[in-house]
Parts: C-alpha cells; sequence; structure tokens
C-alpha cells in the first residue's frame, strides 16, 4: 500500500465545487476518474477541505492510498493528460501511510482578489470580483488588522455551517495593492464556511467609506453575521497554499 500526495491547482468557473456528488461536475470526482484511468485502481481521494463552486486553487492538497507500483515521477503528467486543462496536479509524492491531507494540515493561506479598475476587466472577469469605486486600501489594512490572532469568527460565517465552534486562529491579514487589483491574504488554521468572502465583504465596505475600520472590531464581538458586510461572489477567492509539518508527511511523528 502506497499513500501519494497531490498539490493540485484548479480554475474553478465550470466546476461545482470540489466535493463529488452525483450529475455535477466537481473536481475532486474528476481525478479520481484520471488516477483510475491511469492506474486501473479506483481510489477516492481526501481533500484537505472543500472548496465551494467557483472557487480556485493555486495549492490544493489531496491524498489518496494505492496498491499500483506506478512511477511516482511519472505520475502528476500522466494523471494530467486524463484531465481538463482547468485541473492541474503539480506535484505527486510518496508519503507516510499515516499522513492525512485534511486532519494533519497545520495552515491554510486563502487570497480574495479585487478588480478595483473604473471598467473592468474582460481578461480576468473570471477570477476576480470587480469594485469600480476606488477603495481605500489602508483603511482596509486598519480593519484586517483587528481579525489577527484567536477569535470567535461567528459574525463570518454563513448558515449551513457544520463546525461545531466558530473559534478559529488568524495568523496573518493582508490588504494588498498591485496595480487597479486589491488582494485580501488571509493565513489561519481553519476557516468557516464562506467566512473569507465575508470578511473580503466586510473590508469593502471599510474600503468604500461605509464602514470604519474600527468596526472590525464590534463586528468580532458581537457574533452576529448581520452585522458583517454580505459574501462576496465565489469567483474571486483562491485557496493559495496548504502547509503541513514535514516531520508529518514523512511520518516521524505519526
Amino acid at each position: 500500500m502506497r499513500n501519494i500526495k497531490l498539490t493540485i491547482e484548479y480554475e474553478g468557473k465550470e466546476y461545482n465545487g470540489w466535493q463529488k456528488q452525483p450529475n455535477h461536475l466537481n473536481i475532486q470526482g474528476e481525478i479520481e476518474r484520471a488516477i483510475q484511468s491511469v492506474t486501473r485502481e479506483k481510489v477516492e481521494i481526501i481533500g484537505s477541505g472543500r472548496t465551494d463552486a467557483g472557487v480556485h486553487a493555486f495549492g490544493q492538497v489531496a491524498n489518496f492510498k494505492i496498491e499500483s507500483e506506478f512511477p511516482i515521477e511519472k505520475m502528476a503528467t500522466a494523471i494530467n493528460s486524463q484531465l481538463k486543462k482547468s485541473i492541474r496536479v503539480l506535484k505527486a509524492e510518496e508519503v507516510s501511510l499515516e499522513f492525512h491531507s485534511r486532519y494533519h494540515c497545520h495552515q491554510k493561506t486563502y487570497a480574495y482578489i479585487i478588480d478595483n479598475s473604473d471598467q473592468g476587466t474582460a481578461i480576468y472577469r473570471n477570477t476576480t470580483y470587480h469594485v469600480p469605486q476606488l477603495l481605500n486600501v489602508e483603511k482596509m489594512q486598519e480593519a484586517a488588522n483587528y481579525l489577527i490572532g484567536e477569535h470567535d469568527f461567528s459574525s463570518f460565517k454563513s448558515s449551513g455551517t457544520s463546525s461545531k465552534s466558530s473559534v478559529r486562529t488568524i495568523y496573518q491579514a493582508q490588504v494588498l495593492k498591485e496595480q487597479t487589483r486589491v488582494v485580501i491574504m488571509l493565513t489561519g488554521n481553519g476557516f468557516l464556511y464562506n467566512m473569507v468572502r465575508i470578511i473580503a465583504g466586510t473590508l469593502v465596505e471599510i474600503g468604500l467609506g461605509n464602514k470604519q475600520p474600527k468596526e472590525m472590531q464590534d463586528i468580532l464581538k458581537a457574533k452576529d453575521r448581520k452585522k458583517a458586510g454580505k459574501t462576496l461572489a465565489a469567483h474571486g477567492l483562491f485557496l493559495m497554499k496548504v502547509d503541513y509539518d514535514e516531520n508529518k508527511i514523512s511520518g516521524k511523528e505519526l
């Protein structure tokens, strides 16, 4: 038995999210189909977490177990040959049998990308959210600073969240300006359902001057979804990377 770890990039536009489900095109199911085509074994891949319909990833991580002796150095290329160009396996590596892509995740980084140009973009319209009014990035960053640390993020979760606890820790919260793009980067030990998109919506309200930066602290304390901004569209959201302790990947601490 072998345990294979995949690092995966995808554009989520045409998919109904990561999770496998009948009668809907999904990323998990497409990768499983491709692996079976290559190895002749039916597998179930475990993702580090689910991404919703329309959400993209530069560094999703998944693992699966297999008996096949298919060469690991050829696996990424072989799997990609069976996939649409909108999904790419960037790397395949053999890891400890105990490694679990979801349970052993140390932290994740998400980015929400806003096109802040006057007229929007034709080329990147499916991967950025358009806000034509000029955003005050300095005030957005001031507000984002209140998110750092361990908090109850109940104000920033959608109904339908299955998590028992709404307490999460944010390690980094940055708002960056790159020409006409505003990028909201969040790194944390976990995220609630729609949490990043609601935080982004709240920061946009602050950037537009509809809320003041200090209100972010009040919104956190309120633990009330109605106090936060709207949930921004899925197509601006990217899972950037998933981090693990290297000892857990190798099995030295498992």
